[in-house]
């Protein structure tokens, strides 16, 4: 493995104001310069915003979710920040922290977003301020006009608590003033929509919690008119109806599709291996779900969904952002591990590929914020909070005076942000990225990944100078299936290419994750180390040894002295049958850096909170490539223990 040009930086956490901003990016800037070494095709750039299409596509970054005052909770929670202020901060433009009144501003601008409000009391709760409004002398409207972090909690308690039994509270649905919410955010979507330099989608959340079991998906469509009006969970609870409304709006012009997220907090439902009538999944059902459903959000500020060290004691990296547990609106009830994981779902989704011939949870990786103050914070040494009242400063985020659902502040972590492989910046394709699956998620830095799968590259393909155009020929890139699998190919062979964001840490190791069924009828998983920094070898147990830690906790600094900027592998599976059904995905793991929460202490001259990790090791992970065997290789079972229903 070539040992490639190293960086280092040391930051500290930075202040809100715009002139602490500014000389953020001129830091940026300069630590920008240092050249990263690969080729320009394994990017992709030549041709970016040029208004040429590029057929090798060029990688997108954005966020896929986020609330703004239009949705209830946040309005709770104080946000009066619009769709219109999410929009601005993610093309890189400074808005107005509500509760503090300080300008908050990213480092790095966004080349997409969605704003996802809450379809139920969708643009209600303005109306609550009004004094001129009816809704101002209600329970609700007096509790908002307090305007004290426990008055937004009580708020929030019971506007959380209508949706997880189903009850709409009647004084705050009206179709009329819902439409007409509606209505700004599809204006705000498309106003803000600049084909070649920025992308807006038009979106929200569907936000379905049967007795407090996480369901929520967000819905996005492809034009510039969207629906008549979102489907609610008010209209029903069951995703199989959202799937309904889904193909209803899709028979009426308006392309789109539903990506759920925050599985680690549904208590089993998510990935359920039944429906939601309680009986087995079948092919339609699993058709259904694959064509409505092409993506999963891997992480948000709500923790991480791929997997859990009870589900993956053999992953020394399972443990990431995985502190919020409890279920929303529940008085403190934990969620259930068992099928809340994505990993876990991929794995099952091949043993149901071979046992009813269709994959129910053949999922493209994504990845949002969820954050509630039309701010997608994904930088950690710039982190300003996603709850508003709760959250706004470094004082009350480690006081733990503030929470949200029961969960303490600082248990939420940064967002997630979402990279798409597309030929050119405009909301037809960044969509068609996401649905064909050719995305990848990141824990927050714009860490750029590509992941080709096929049976026959050549060990040095990631050198080639035109490794992309030649991976894709010979294969096929992230989000897809392999290619039939030639007579004389033993086992298939994978491309992974991975850069560093430049303002963040270099990378420790890539990874590639497998799932499969045997022919027992259970599912499996096994992590293979595939490229790594520093000249390591693994030891004697196979395992690499740890790549180290430069991070100063006291000063929340950090050195790029170890890792590499970048890595690039071609790998052959090992361990292969044709025989078995399987899926793999690519997982890059950078060097620890601080915590948002460290950054934080060290503003304030205190020690780093106890109840969270001090550093982190942000990562990325790509969408799965997946393999089904020739039908005579199969020797199909009838029964299939790993696959049958389990209730909580």
């Amino acid at each position: 493995m070539t040992r490639m040009t190293r960086m280092t930086r040391s930051l500290s956490k930075p202040a809100t104001t715009l002139s602490a901003l500014f000389s953020k990016l001129v830091l940026a800037a300069a630590v920008a310069a240092v050249p990263l070494t690969t080729s320009a095709d394994s990017i992709g750039e030549p041709g970016r915003d040029s208004g040429t299409p590029n057929p090798l596509n060029n990688v997108y970054f954005g966020e896929e979710h986020l609330h703004s005052s239009a949705s209830p909770d946040a309005f709770a929670f104080g946000t009066r920040t619009d769709a219109n202020d999410a929009y601005r901060y993610a093309k890189g433009e400074a808005i107005m922290e509500t509760q503090s009144g300080k300008m908050i501003q990213k480092q790095t601008p966004y080349d997409f977003a969605a704003v996802t409000d809450h379809s139920e009391y969708l643009g209600m709760m303005p109306l609550l301020l009004d004094p001129n409004s009816p809704l101002r002398d209600t329970e609700i409207g007096k509790l908002i006009a307090e305007g004290t972090h426990e008055s937004g909690e009580a708020a929030f308690q019971q506007i959380i608590t209508s949706a997880t039994i189903n009850v709409p509270i009647p004084y705050l649905v009206d179709p009329k003033i819902m439409k007409t919410a509606w209505q700004k955010q599809i204006d705000a979507a498309n106003k803000h929509y600049e084909p070649g330099k920025f992308t807006t989608l038009i979106a929200y959340e569907w936000s379905s919690q049967p007795n407090s079991k996480n369901l929520h998906h967000n819905v996005f469509f492809r034009d510039n008119v969207g629906p008549e009006r979102p489907f609610s969970s008010f209209d029903s609870v069951r995703r199989e109806d959202l799937w309904t409304y889904q193909e209803y709006q899709r028979s009426l012009g308006h392309e789109n599709f539903s990506i759920p997220h925050n599985s680690n907090v549904s208590n089993s439902a998510m990935f359920a291996l039944h429906t939601s009538d309680g009986n087995p999944i079948d092919k339609r059902w699993a058709e259904r779900s694959a064509r409505n459903t092409p993506a999963v959000e891997m992480i948000q500020i709500k923790g991480q969904s791929e997997t859990h060290p009870a589900l993956s004691p053999n992953d020394e990296f399972a443990s990431f952002e995985d502190k919020f547990v409890h279920l929303l609106g529940s008085g403190g009830v934990q969620s259930l591990i068992d099928t809340s994981f994505v990993r876990q779902a991929l794995t099952n989704g091949v043993g149901f590929q071979e046992m009813i011939g269709a994959n129910p949870f053949k999922y493209g990786i994504v990845a949002g914020s969820d954050s509630h103050v039309s701010a997608s914070v994904n930088e950690e040494f710039n982190y300003t909070g996603g709850h508003g009242n709760i959250d706004h400063s470094a004082e009350i985020r480690l006081s733990g005076a503030g929470s949200v659902a029961g969960e303490p502040a600082i248990l939420f972590g940064s967002a997630g942000i979402t990279g798409v492989w597309a030929p050119e910046n405009t909301r037809e394709a960044i969509f068609d990225g996401i649905a064909r699956k050719e995305t990848f998620g990141t824990s927050g830095p714009m860490i750029k990944v590509r992941f080709f799968g096929g049976w026959n590259y050549r060990d040095n393909l990631v050198e080639d100078k035109k490794f992309v155009e030649k991976a894709y020929k010979g294969g096929v890139p992230m989000g897809s299936d392999l290619p039939e699998k030639p007579k004389r190919a033993k086992a298939p062979t994978f491309a992974v290419w991975a850069m560093k964001d430049p303002n963040s840490g270099n990378l420790d190791r890539v990874q590639i994750i497998k799932g499969w069924y045997d022919q027992r009828g259970y599912g499996f998983q096994k992590i293979y180390d595939v490229a790594w920094s520093d000249d390591r070898e693994p030891g004697k147990n196979g395992k690499l040894p740890p790549v180290g830690n430069t991070v100063d906790i006291s000063k929340a600094t950090y050195s790029n002295s170890i890792g590499d900027t970048d890595l690039s592998v071609v790998w052959t599976d090992p361990d292969f049958d044709p025989s078995q059904h399987a899926v793999y995905y690519a997982r890059v793991i950078e060097i620890p850096t601080p915590r948002w929460s460290t950054y934080d202490a060290a503003e304030l001259g205190v020690a780093p909170p106890e109840e969270v990790p001090a550093t982190i090791q942000e990562r990325a992970w790509a969408s799965p490539i997946w393999y089904t065997p020739a039908p005579e290789l199969v020797e199909k079972l009838d029964f299939y223990p790993g696959l049958q229903k389990r209730l909580p």
